[in-house]
């Protein structure tokens, strides 16, 4: 039987890890989003927490206040356009967005009573965190 003939379907996942064991030829299971989601979900709250505050104590409050030396505009390009801080840029924005999205959509389900509409809420959250990850990266790669 070929790789075409066969078919992924949704299946009930029982304790037994010798669940796929147990499905009839040629019929494999889906492999779930939800571990991925919740991964994100987690870097991402874990990475606002630990990142953003020190990201907004220095430029929302040192630097205003005049605690620290503002650099100039071309020593924050030079730093911005450095490998390592691109990819703590991106880091920072990216992540972020699929917490949010996370948030978001299950705020909707729960909070607004709107879980007959997951599909469509699931595509609109994610959508808008992997374009915020695309605007992001081409925005980063352009500096």
């Amino acid at each position: 039987m070929g790789e075409a003939d066969v078919r992924a379907v949704d299946v009930d996942r029982p304790r037994s890890p010798h669940v796929a064991a147990r499905l009839p030829p040629g019929v494999r299971a889906r492999r779930p989003w939800a571990p991925l989601l919740w991964a994100l979900f987690s870097a991402g709250g874990t990475i606002a927490a630990l990142l953003y505050p020190v990201h907004l104590l220095f430029t929302g409050l040192a630097f205003p206040q005049g605690w620290l030396a503002l650099p100039g505009h071309d020593a924050l390009l030079g730093l911005a356009r450095h490998p390592l801080s691109r990819v703590y840029l991106f880091v920072l924005i990216a992540v972020p967005l699929f917490h949010w999205a996370h948030r978001f959509r299950y705020t909707l389900y729960d909070g607004l009573q709107l879980k007959h509409l997951a599909r469509p809420i699931a595509a609109l959250c994610y959508g808008a965190a992997v374009v915020g990850t695309v605007l992001a990266a081409y925005t980063i790669w352009r500096l």
